[in-house]
């Protein structure tokens, strides 16, 4: 082939890597335009622009300290410890890689897939935490968990030189773990030291259901978030224009994510529908907890073992919401259940059905036990730093909103702006777990 030729597709396949993860960013930013909707709606009418803006800030506190902090810890520290190698020096904020170096065009691509997933988990505890934490609270958990915690899982279990992958042979392809269990066991944590919301539980516990002002948009936004889920398994692969691998260096194809993505999302919501009797808000978070269920695994299992994975997943998650409520866990959008739950199912089932699965060359085979170390890694990693550093926010009363503020909404306070001026109606329906009566109070805001 003469050279020019060569230099030509050379060229080629390298604009080809930098736009597929270019799509990818593109892909993702949806995710966080589905999280804003998901969560407006999930909120009650006096708090919408405050939820708004929390997504808002969230998005911009990780992605910059993102680029200070996390890129370089996912570089420095796959061994388990802090190590200043080659890759780890590229990602310091100063180095030539971490500007516009025409001799390194592709860093900050790879950094901005990173840094969306950084942001999803940001919006993951934002969702659960809704109508009564602080913002500067908020802001502190966040960037905590979207630029430290979550990325470090990241280094050591889903990175092709993770101390998980060569020591446990752990698989976790779809960042099921290091993303979603994270996040999700870290909202636990901060959750336990907020409390619920003011009105969530009777005084003999019973919950008090507090429904969303704006259900449809919140199954919007979730649709949002499964055309973003497509972005986001785009940056689980690597794409080196002669075929794909994943973050193992395992090959694969975007067949097998295709297949398992769409049959993860099927499953997950008939699962919960028929466990939620038809409950709009956990029928439609299914699909989200069907494509986290096979996330683990999707680059090996068969469409129909996906299927019923997902189908089991989707199944839980009312019954994991109900669990937490019985503890007085007041999670809005049932992130727990959701994101943690099913991120820990996803890793568990993936040790299961792929135990004995060859791994890449030199590391150990797929286990279920060295997917159930990984697992509780990960379950520590989410949750006792989000427990430890919430709890000292709300020893310094930093943590939760005063109640006066909570009752009259953090519209009124924190935001100089009016969502509705026209007014809305303010729907809460108190229930002993099957049917009780309805209370609708309409608020009616005159110009």
């Amino acid at each position: 082939m003469p050279p020019e030729v060569e230099d030509a597709l050379s060229s080629m396949t390298a604009v080809n890597n930098e736009f597929f993860y270019w799509v990818s960013i593109a892909l993702m930013m949806l995710i966080h335009a589905g999280f804003l909707a998901y969560e407006v709606g999930a909120s009650r009418s006096k708090n919408v622009l405050a939820t708004a803006m929390k997504n808002l800030l969230a998005f911009a506190t990780i992605v910059a300290s993102f680029y200070f902090v996390g890129w370089f810890l996912y570089n420095a520290m796959p061994s388990g410890f802090i190590e200043f190698n080659d890759a780890a020096k590229a990602a310091l904020p100063w180095s030539d890689n971490m500007g516009p170096n025409i001799a390194d065009p592709a860093s900050g691509i790879f950094w901005g897939a990173f840094a969306l997933f950084a942001a999803t988990t940001g919006s993951i505890i934002s969702g659960a935490v809704l109508e009564r934490i602080r913002t500067s609270a908020f802001l502190i958990l966040t960037v905590l968990v979207g630029s430290v915690v979550w990325i470090i899982g990241a280094a050591w279990g889903w990175h092709g030189a993770g101390w998980m992958l060569t020591k446990l042979g752990f698989h976790d392809v779809g960042a099921a773990g290091c993303v979603h269990m994270i996040a999700g066991f870290a909202a636990l944590g901060v959750l336990i030291n907020l409390g619920p919301r003011i009105g969530r539980f009777r005084e003999d516990g019973t919950a008090v259901t507090i429904r969303p002002h704006n259900l449809p948009l919140t199954m919007l936004g979730l649709m949002l978030i499964f055309t973003g889920f497509f972005g986001f398994l785009m940056g689980c692969v690597i794409y080196s224009g002669d075929g794909f691998t994943t973050i193992y260096a395992s090959p694969t194809t975007l067949s097998a994510f295709a297949f398992n993505t769409l049959m993860g999302l099927a499953g997950g919501i008939i699962g919960a529908y028929l466990t939620s009797r038809g409950e709009p808000f956990w029928t439609i978070s299914g699909g989200l907890a069907g494509v986290i269920s096979v996330a683990s695994g999707m680059d090996l299992y068969h469409p129909a073992l996906g299927f019923v994975i997902a189908l089991a997943g989707g199944a839980m998650i009312p019954y994991i919401g109900k669990l937490l409520e019985k503890f007085r866990i007041d999670d809005v959008v049932g992130a727990v259940a959701v994101h943690g739950g099913m991120g820990l199912y996803s890793v568990l089932m993936a040790g299961i059905f792929l135990a004995g699965y060859p791994n890449t060359d030199g590391n150990p085979s797929i286990s279920f036990w060295g997917q159930l170390i990984g697992a509780v890694v990960f379950a520590a990693l989410g949750f006792i730093p989000a427990y430890v550093v919430s709890l000292g926010l709300k020893k310094a009363k930093m943590l939760r909103i005063p109640p006066e503020v909570e009752n009259q909404g953090l519209d009124l306070t924190e935001v100089p702006a009016t969502p509705y001026p026209e007014g809305i109606p303010v729907t809460t329906m108190p229930t002993n777990g099957i049917h009780a009566e309805v209370l609708i109070v309409e608020e009616k805001v005159k110009a």
